[in-house]
């Protein structure tokens, strides 16, 4: 008899409860994925028994991504992703985490999780305890916010651009040559105080 992919990520998910305990908030199987959460300040526990438990064997570290839910207390999910290929399996590991209190860095598990820690501090600004080198890494050095945070602006605090005068780039306050547009989506059939030609014969019938 074959098994589905669903029962072996549920078997997967009832091992990882039970391994990791209170460590986990919750493990469900959705869309073909399992989605494990777990507390933040044990994460680097979390992360080093998917890597060693024999029925996990998750090895590879896939990357470190981030959500902004700015309505909510702690406004961030950190989301872990990572591969096994011995079970050739993927798992996703979330943690919540404001931009005060510092989540556990993992690159003593997995080290290719520094530079996506780091592109994680740069874009949202989620800080990380213990990371050896907590520094910008796509943005410049003296940029002013974080610019995949759902509250910052679309056309960011400064434009760049070269100074022939000065013979280098200068950093300007935006200026908008031509004011955003609002559009309502609406279609030209819909949300009218009017009726258009033809409609008549619609509603007549």
């Amino acid at each position: 008899m074959s098994v589905s992919p669903d029962e072996v990520l549920n078997a997967l998910a009832a091992r990882i409860a039970e391994g990791l305990g209170a460590d986990v908030l919750s493990a469900s199987v959705a869309y073909g994925e399992l989605t494990v959460t777990a507390e933040a300040a044990r994460i680097v526990e979390v992360l080093t028994f998917l890597r060693d438990d024999p029925a996990c064997r998750f090895v590879s570290f896939v990357d470190v991504c981030g959500v902004d839910w700015p309505a909510r207390e702690k406004r961030f999910d950190v989301v872990y992703h990572l591969l096994s290929p011995y079970r050739n399996t993927r798992v996703r590991v979330k943690v919540e985490a404001d931009d005060v209190e510092p989540v556990p860095s993992v690159t003593g598990v997995f080290p290719g999780a520094l530079w996506f820690e780091r592109e994680a501090y740069d874009l949202y600004g989620m800080l990380f305890s213990g990371h050896p080198d907590l520094r910008r890494l796509l943005t410049d050095y003296g940029f002013d916010g974080h610019p995949l945070r759902k509250d910052f602006p679309t056309t960011g605090y400064v434009e760049v651009r070269w100074d022939d005068e000065a013979k280098r780039v200068v950093y300007e306050p935006v200026r908008l040559n031509q004011e955003f547009r609002n559009f309502d989506f609406l279609s030209p059939w819909e949300g009218t105080d009017y009726v258009l030609p033809g409609d008549e014969k619609a509603k007549a019938n």
